[in-house]
C-alpha cells in the first residue's frame, strides 16, 4: 500500500486557484483511473477533473464552495502499487488537455450502441448533464448515453425525464395553503463568479444608460426576403448578426465604445478588431462567448458564428479562448426582452449593447398612422469614459443604419 497526494492541477491561463462545486466521490470510496472525481471552477468554465490514480480515498481537502489554491492538496488517495507520494503540480501537455479540457471534449472516439453505464464504470456526462440529474433525482448509471463511447447528452436525459411519471392531479382545496420554512441554495461555481462580476461592475463602473426605439420595418423585409432566398436547410438570420454587423461600422467613428479599461495601469485600451460578446443564458447561468473579429465578416458568417458559440456556450463545449477576449458586449432576451433594459457592462469593456422585444405598434409617419414593427434598444457605458453625447450620437448612428439596412452593407 502507498498514498498518493492528488494536488489542484494547473487549469491554465494564469488560474491561481479553482473552488469546488461538486464532488463525484467520498472518503472511503474505491475509485477507478480516470474516473470522474470532482467538478471545479475557473473564472471560464466548470471543469471535471479525472481521477489520476486508481485507489480508494482517504481524504478529501475541502466542500462545495471552497476555494483551494493550484498546487494545493486536493485528494489524498491509498493505492495498490508503489506510486509517488505527491503527484506533480504541472502535468504533462497532454494531461493538461485531459485535465482542463471541459469534459465535454474529452468524450471517447468508439462507436456502438447505446446502454446504460455498468456498475462501476465510469459515466460520460457535462457537468450540466450531472447536476440537472442530480436535481431531478436521476441515477445516470441508468440512463443510455447516445454519445460517443456512451456519453449521456442532454436529450438522452431530456428523454428520461420526459418517461417519468407524471405527479398526479390534487384537488382543488376550499382555499389556498399557507406556505412555511425556507431553502438555502449555496452559491458557487459559474453562478459565484457571476455574482463576483455583477458586484464588481455595478460598484467600480459609473453606469450611464440610453434607450432608442428603432423602426425595424425595412430590416424585417429584408431579413424575411433573405432567410426566404436561402438554401434549404440553413439556419435562418436572426435580428442578432444584423446589429452586429450595423455595430461594427459604427464603431469605426466611435473607437472609445470598442475598449478596455486597464485599472491597474490606468490606461484605456482601444481595440481596432472587433470582438463581439454574445450574452448567453446556460443551465449553469449567464457566459459571454465571444465573435472574433466580427468586422471581418459576411452577415451569413455572422449569424452562423454566433450561433456557434453561443450553442457551445450551452452545452458547456465553449473553450476558454471562446469565453473570452470580447471588446463590446451585445446582449438580448428575445421575446423576453422587454420594452427597456439597464444592461450591466461586460468589465472591462465599457459599452454594452441591450437589444429588447420587436413588436408592431401604430406610429405617425408623414403625418399619418401607419403600423411599424419597433424595436428598442437599451444600452449603458462607462460614464468616465464615454461622455454621454458620444454615447448617444453612436446609438443614433446604430439607429439609421437599422432603419436604412442598406447602409450595413456599403462603406462610408
Amino acid at each position: 500500500m502507498s498514498r498518493y497526494v492528488f494536488k489542484v492541477p494547473d487549469l491554465g491561463e494564469g488560474t491561481v486557484a479553482s473552488e469546488i462545486v461538486a464532488w463525484h466521490v467520498k472518503v472511503g470510496d474505491l475509485v477507478a483511473e480516470d474516473a470522474p472525481l470532482v467538478e471545479m471552477s475557473t473564472e471560464k468554465a466548470v471543469v471535471e477533473v479525472p481521477s489520476p490514480v486508481g485507489g480508494r480515498i482517504v481524504s478529501l481537502a475541502g466542500e462545495p464552495g471552497d476555494t483551494v489554491a493550484v498546487g494545493g492538496e486536493l485528494v489524498v488517495f491509498e493505492t495498490e502499487t508503489a506510486a509517488p507520494a505527491t503527484a506533480p503540480t504541472a502535468a504533462a501537455p497532454a494531461e493538461v488537455a485531459a485535465v482542463a479540457a471541459p469534459a465535454a471534449a474529452r468524450a471517447e472516439a468508439t462507436n456502438g450502441a447505446a446502454a446504460p453505464a455498468a456498475s462501476g464504470a465510469r459515466i460520460m456526462a457535462s457537468p450540466a448533464t450531472r447536476r440537472r440529474a442530480r436535481e431531478a433525482g436521476v441515477d445516470l448509471a441508468a440512463v443510455a448515453g447516445s454519445g460517443p463511447g456512451g456519453r449521456i447528452a442532454r436529450a438522452d436525459l431530456d428523454a428520461v425525464l420526459s418517461a417519468q411519471p407524471a405527479t398526479a392531479a390534487v384537488a382543488p382545496a376550499a382555499g389556498r395553503a399557507m406556505r412555511s420554512g425556507t431553502e438555502e441554495i449555496k452559491v458557487i461555481g459559474v453562478r459565484r463568479v457571476i455574482a463576483t462580476r455583477m458586484s464588481e461592475a455595478k460598484r467600480n463602473i459609473p453606469h450611464f444608460s440610453y434607450v432608442e426605439e428603432i423602426d425595424v420595418t425595412a430590416l424585417e423585409a429584408l431579413r424575411a426576403h433573405l432567410n426566404a432566398r436561402a438554401p434549404t436547410g440553413t439556419a435562418s438570420l436572426t435580428y442578432l448578426p444584423f446589429v452586429v454587423a450595423a455595430l461594427t461600422r459604427v464603431l469605426e467613428s466611435f473607437p472609445q465604445c470598442n475598449a478596455h479599461y486597464d485599472a491597474e495601469r490606468n490606461v484605456i485600451i482601444r481595440h481596432h478588431a472587433v470582438h463581439v460578446g454574445i450574452a448567453t443564458q446556460t443551465p449553469d447561468g449567464l457566459k459571454v462567448p465571444v465573435v472574433r473579429n466580427a468586422e471581418s465578416r459576411s452577415l451569413r458568417d455572422l449569424g452562423l458564428e454566433i450561433r456557434r458559440v453561443s450553442q457551445a456556450a450551452r452545452t458547456g463545449k465553449a473553450t476558454r479562448t471562446e469565453l473570452g477576449g470580447s471588446t463590446i458586449t451585445v446582449t438580448s432576451l428575445g421575446k423576453l426582452g422587454g420594452i427597456a433594459s439597464t444592461p450591466v457592462i461586460n468589465s472591462p469593456e465599457v459599452a454594452i449593447i441591450g437589444i429588447n422585444k420587436a413588436v408592431e405598434r401604430p406610429m405617425i409617419v408623414d403625418g399619418a398612422i401607419a403600423v411599424r414593427r419597433m424595436m428598442n434598444l437599451s444600452s449603458s457605458f462607462d460614464h468616465r469614459f464615454v461622455d454621454g453625447f458620444d454615447a448617444a450620437a453612436m446609438i443614433q448612428a446604430l439607429k439609421d443604419r437599422l432603419e436604412f439596412p442598406a447602409t450595413i452593407f456599403i462603406d462610408d
